[in-house]
């Protein structure tokens, strides 16, 4: 049977050994993430001094697709790069919660949002040559109100925009999340491959 953790063109190919640590150092921790040093030996053999972030929550996000075919999003402003971003419903889940438990929590307190009808859109590695950090998505239709609760830090606005604006946004650069750009393909890839009502579907891939 196929490891159905790897592509379909992996069968059979040999693998290089996997990268060793020979020890670990915490430079910094916090409650959010760790950071950590380790002496380590590559895959070719080579001596290699490596660090690693890593994180103490999933990554979680949602693409809330309304009747219409609009989707809805939010804009904060973002610390690390200096930057103003727009981007769906996300937020981090601890690592012993379910990641699900935690995006529905994330939508209402973000978009004021619930859904009805949740479908797994995507998991992914964040950046893993030097995080461990994983992400998972979700698109989410039949939608209604919720109470909205933004965390403390956090300053946002709610917009409702055509799906297919979106995916144009993407591709002019605006719109430069990681996870909003990624599931927005992917619900694109599943309205046309029949993976969602088609109801719906034909609202998203329509000009409002």
């Amino acid at each position: 049977m196929r490891n159905s953790d790897e592509p379909k063109w992996a069968e059979g190919l040999s693998k290089p050994p996997a990268w060793r640590s020979d020890g670990t150092e915490t430079v910094f921790d916090s409650p959010w993430m760790t950071l950590t040093r380790h002496p380590a030996t590559a895959p070719t053999g080579h001596a290699a001094d490596y660090a690693v972030v890593r994180f103490k929550n999933v990554g979680t996000g949602v693409l809330p697709v309304h009747d219409d075919g609009t989707v809805t999003l939010v804009g904060q402003q973002r610390f690390a790069l200096a930057n103003y971003s727009w981007e769906m419903p996300e937020g981090g889940a601890p690592l012993g919660e379910d990641p699900f438990d935690g995006i529905r929590r994330e939508l209402a307190e973000e978009a004021g949002l619930k859904a009805e009808h949740w479908l797994p859109a995507l998991t992914v590695e964040m950046s893993n040559s030097t995080t461990d950090e994983i992400g998972m998505t979700w698109i989410a239709w039949g939608l209604a109100l919720a109470p909205v609760a933004p965390d403390p830090t956090e300053i946002i606005a709610v917009v409702r925009v055509p799906f297919l604006d979106l995916l144009d946004e993407i591709g002019r650069g605006t719109v430069r999340d990681s996870l909003t750009v990624a599931t927005a393909y992917k619900a694109y890839h599943m309205a046309v491959n029949g993976e969602l009502p088609p109801a719906l579907a034909q609202a998203m891939l329509g000009r409002v």
